[in-house]
């Protein structure tokens, strides 16, 4: 019997409308176009404003949009792990809402928390599941209300950030496709530099933690740049290294998009063109754990079957990896339908 692998068969994604432009958010904050341009690289973020809509909504019409475009049926799905930081409740898990507002009657589903890093850590998870021959039909999700946990009053960390989700559905494959290698790792370093200080059982809510701003992404954002520049990029030569991927046989790389000049160094440590990084941060900023789909979704037309692919992500913990795919179809033009 051949190896069974998991192989990326479609993809689906959501954006909010509302679009939060530089001018606009210069206007709430100490800013400007320049310098977050100069600094960061993003343009524009999409923010979901409507009153009562959490990550689940988007996640679900990601997912609606994903079992469409692969004509799926939802009771034929065995599993879905969604990733997120911004959860719609402690518990229930978001997964579950998204199962029952798609019909996914058959699945077991739970959310994976993993920061920027997680749907990184999610498609790893989910080959596992599929190479063990017990499930078939596996959604990953990426999903992140960012514009929740983000000081609006605060330049530093406002700017960057925005909301989205994007989905994969990963099946099983005999051809030699889909998630060849992983690199993950976690070292715990990162709780000083990244986190949200109160909401979890260490500093529960309170009226103090609530007039004292302390529900949102705090970031010494020098220290996360360089241990991202640093651990993004080892991991990417490392996964090259070991799979004799040389900078001719790289057809993309998907990067976490946090910052553009974090992945024009990655792209300068691999020696590749910047027009092998796959990039939309000037458009969406960093959705956290939506960012890898999403980048993909925005750019599947441009795909190939059988492309070398590396995914790298870095985040809050510190988290970080990367992951080595040989892409399974061809790229629709019609993507976004």
């Amino acid at each position: 019997m051949s190896n069974i692998n998991a192989v990326v068969t479609g993809v689906g994604g959501f954006v909010p409308d509302y679009i939060l432009n530089n001018d606009d958010l210069s206007k709430m904050v100490d800013t400007s176009d320049e310098w977050i341009m100069t600094r960061i690289g993003v343009k524009e973020r999409r923010i979901l404003n409507e009153e009562g809509l959490g990550t689940s909504y988007m996640a679900r019409k990601a997912v609606k949009q994903l079992l469409q475009k692969t004509n799926t049926n939802p009771e034929e799905v065995d599993l879905v792990i969604l990733s997120t930081s911004t959860p719609d409740y402690a518990f229930p898990s978001t997964a579950s809402i998204v199962c029952k507002k798609n019909g996914i009657t058959n699945a077991f589903a739970f959310d994976m928390q993993a920061a920027c890093s997680g749907f990184l850590y999610a498609m790893e998870t989910a080959a596992s599941f599929i190479r063990s021959g017990r499930y078939k039909k596996v959604i990953i999700v990426g999903a992140d209300k960012m514009s929740a946990i983000v000081d609006y009053t605060d330049r530093a960390t406002c700017p960057i950030f925005g909301d989205g989700a994007a989905a994969f559905l990963m099946e099983p494959t005999t051809e030699e496709l889909g998630v060849i290698d992983a690199q993950l790792h976690t070292d715990g370093k990162g709780l000083p530099f990244l986190h949200i200080k109160a909401g979890g059982s260490v500093c529960p809510s309170s009226p103090f933690t609530v007039e004292n701003h302390l529900h949102y992404v705090y970031q010494e954002g020098r220290t996360v740049f360089r241990y991202a520049v640093s651990n993004m990029s080892d991991v990417c030569v490392e996964i090259a290294n070991r799979n004799e991927l040389s900078k001719d046989k790289i057809d993309w790389v998907v990067p976490h998009q946090a910052n553009l000049r974090i992945i024009s160094a990655i792209a300068n440590r691999l020696e590749l063109p910047e027009d092998k990084m796959l990039v939309n941060i000037g458009h969406y900023g960093n959705t956290s754990a939506a960012s890898l789909p999403l980048c993909v979704w925005d750019n599947e037309a441009k795909l190939k079957k059988g492309d070398n692919m590396i995914f790298t992500a870095f985040g809050a913990g510190f988290t970080w990896g990367a992951i080595y795919v040989k892409w399974g179809y061809d790229g629709s033009p019609t993507n976004k339908e």
